[in-house]
């Protein structure tokens, strides 16, 4: 519950004690725009390729106790009315003890952008703040002004391929069903997710999360017994109100060495 505030302050120690002016994070990571091309249904594919010096690490959508979620703000954009970040599948990082999901060396994001007005040039401009980590933790800010014409329609080999490395459906990946069950715990409530899916290779980890992101979820535990995986995570109103739990709204990742796969909701 304290994620938030603890890791501003490890962010903060760590930018500060490295003494460094300017922008601490030069020579650990660099980006750029891949413009991508137009779809047929008036949507913009482009991607964002985000590359980190060896042995750093940058973070997945929800990227655990141990890592710091990207925030995307598109103030200033032109003839965009939306964007939806494609997340490939993610590795999981254990260091110290504590877990982190996200991507190493280089990852690109694939971006399906709305435009205001179909067939006009967008204008992608905005920032990302992100973290990156190896031994120590650092904020980072990328600014991003790119022109996308629309006339493109080549497609980058590159976002095909990191569209082709999303996690599998439910449905691709076999999954027979999800049942959650719901037990009160002393501040809020344990989640049991059985899973009736082959496995998706060795060591399967899990990440759960809410529909509502004021919503807490621990770090889950797996446990699998033929076609079943079991995954259980306390979940806790960081607000105060009460606990309200849709089930349909819970979002399950299952990742392994082999592949990752993407349940998005489950019964009672």
């Amino acid at each position: 519950m304290f994620k938030a505030s603890l890791m501003s302050a490890i962010l903060s120690f760590s930018a500060a004690s490295m003494g460094i002016a300017g922008d601490p994070t030069a020579g650990i990571l660099s980006h750029r725009v891949i413009t991508g091309w137009q779809q047929a249904d008036g949507t913009r594919m482009a991607g964002l390729e985000l590359t980190l010096a060896p042995g750093w690490k940058t973070y997945w959508r929800s990227p655990g106790d141990a890592g710091i979620p990207p925030e995307f703000t598109w103030n200033g954009a032109r003839n965009l009315s939306g964007v939806h970040v494609h997340w490939p599948t993610p590795r999981v990082f254990w260091q110290s003890g504590m877990r982190s999901v996200g991507y190493a060396e280089r990852v690109v994001l694939p971006l399906t952008l709305s435009p205001k007005s179909a067939g006009k040039d967008i204008r992608l401009k905005g920032r990302v703040d992100l973290g990156v980590c190896a031994d120590i933790c650092m904020p980072a800010t990328i600014r991003i002004d790119s022109t996308l014409p629309s006339a493109e329609s080549e497609r980058s080999p590159e976002i095909v391929a990191a569209l082709a490395a999303l996690p599998f459906s439910a449905q691709e990946a076999g999954v027979r069903s999800a049942i959650c069950a719901l037990s009160p715990t002393a501040d809020g409530l344990e989640v049991k997710a059985t899973i009736t899916m082959p496995a998706a290779g060795s060591a399967e980890e899990a990440v759960i999360e809410a529909q509502d992101p004021s919503i807490w979820v621990s770090e889950p535990s797996t446990s699998r017994s033929g076609q079943v995986l079991t995954v259980r995570a306390e979940m806790i109103q960081q607000t105060g109100a009460p606990l309200a739990v849709d089930r349909s709204g819970l979002r399950i990742t299952v990742i392994s060495a082999g592949h990752a796969v993407d349940i998005q909701g489950c019964t009672g």
